[in-house]
């Protein structure tokens, strides 16, 4: 669970966090550099905004409207007492709205909500305005209020109020990317990473490359968000068909070849049902990539494939068969809805009606590149044909 979490949360988008931080704060910005820099949070925006609209992905669009309007509101009251009360408004204000952002699901562009959405950052706006411009004194003293009397605190970049915000969505952005790991649920909290340094004045650059700065991380994380998408089997985890095709083609004149077929799994469908029939791939998947020596993948439906560089079909039978006991000695128990998610320490009290467990076996079929299997699609083809005859020898076994 742990490394399933930490790839997509710290790469791409935590290097790039790093990265951007450390030439941030290095000094003065070299004058080669100026004129990219000016340039670079409109092409944040641009590529952000036709990003979100390509792929459907509306809460990019969102997170960099949010920035786009904070950037405006700090330009348009820059200076004096005012402008004061806008940047810290905004430090408190936007880290909340990217927060509530995250949490969205994907539905459409143009819908309803897209019109309360904007409807309630109205509100928030003008009411914030009021506020500064009608109570002074009153939002000075609460953006300002001193939560702890400590000196360690005194001289912070920023109040208490905001740094214990900003702290709290930090937290609840981890504890969504914990239970979400993709790597476009993580670029949100890298991407607040980034406003908060902007605010705290880290490097003394100017806040609207840090804001560009976050839009981009956002950016590379839809990207690789896509590309996990498109190469990787959102059931199991493993990675799918397009994958394995590039894998073959990148492979030498030597490797070997499993097509892996679950028995009878129609039959799983038919008297379980799809909610248990996905378990079963869940399982299977779960056990196939444990068994080190092979890279997995997900063919489609109840097929998987194995890949085996540079080695014979001799010398990998061995490893087949490890492949097939494994899911064979493995017991399945379908989860119904009063099962733990756990497994219980405890034993299940006598007269307790105990779970069925189900028998998942699997058949392989393998192939070997050589002299009369050429190229990719003939040895898929002869490993699809070697599959076919282990299970119409009874299943549960190997053929080659």
């Amino acid at each position: 669970m742990l490394r399933k979490f930490l790839y997509p949360f710290l790469l791409p988008n935590g290097l790039l966090c790093a990265i951007a931080l450390y030439a941030l704060t290095q000094g003065p910005i070299p004058n080669d550099f100026v004129p990219f820099l000016r340039i670079f949070p409109f092409a944040v925006i641009i590529i952000g905004l036709l990003l979100g609209w390509r792929f459907n992905r509306t809460r990019l669009i969102y997170a960099i409207a949010l920035m786009l309007l904070a950037e405006l509101s700090m330009i348009y009251f820059s200076t004096g007492h005012t402008g004061q009360l806008v940047f810290q408004s905004t430090a408190l204000l936007l880290p909340l709205n990217l927060l509530l952002v995250s949490w969205f699901r994907e539905r459409g562009i143009i819908n309803l909500r897209t019109a309360l959405w904007f409807a309630f950052i109205i509100v928030e706006l003008l009411s914030c305005a009021g506020l500064i411009y009608y109570q002074p004194v009153l939002c000075e003293y609460w953006l300002n209020y001193s939560l702890l009397d400590l000196p360690q605190l005194q001289g912070l970049p920023l109040s208490h109020p905001l740094i214990l915000v900003n702290s709290v969505v930090l937290l609840l952005l981890v504890i969504r990317a914990l239970f979400n790991p993709a790597a476009f649920e993580a670029s949100f909290f890298w991407a607040q990473i980034m406003i908060l340094a902007g605010f705290s004045e880290l490097g003394n650059q100017p806040l609207r490359l840090y804001l560009a700065s976050a839009g981009l991380i956002l950016i590379l994380g839809i990207m690789e968000s896509s590309h996990s998408l498109a190469y990787r089997d959102e059931l199991t985890g493993l990675l799918g068909r397009r994958a394995l095709n590039e894998a073959l083609d990148k492979l030498g004149s030597r490797y070997t070849l499993a097509m892996l077929d679950i028995d009878h799994f129609k039959k799983f469908n038919d008297t379980h049902g799809h909610e248990v029939g996905d378990q079963v791939l869940k399982m299977v998947a779960s056990k196939l990539a444990s068994v080190r020596g092979g890279k997995v993948f997900r063919y489609g439906g109840e097929e998987f494939s194995v890949v085996l560089p540079r080695k014979q079909l001799t010398d990998v039978l061995p490893y087949l068969e490890q492949l097939r006991l494994t899911v064979e000695n493995a017991r399945f128990v379908p989860r119904g809805k009063d099962r733990p998610n756990k497994k219980p320490t405890k034993p299940m009290p006598r007269g307790k009606k105990r779970e069925k467990h189900l028998k998942v076996t699997i058949s392989i079929g393998a192939a070997e590149k050589n002299e009369l299997l050429r190229t990719p699609d003939a040895v898929i083809k002869a490993a699809d044909q070697a599959l076919y005859r282990a299970k119409k020898a009874g299943r549960n076994q190997v053929c080659h």
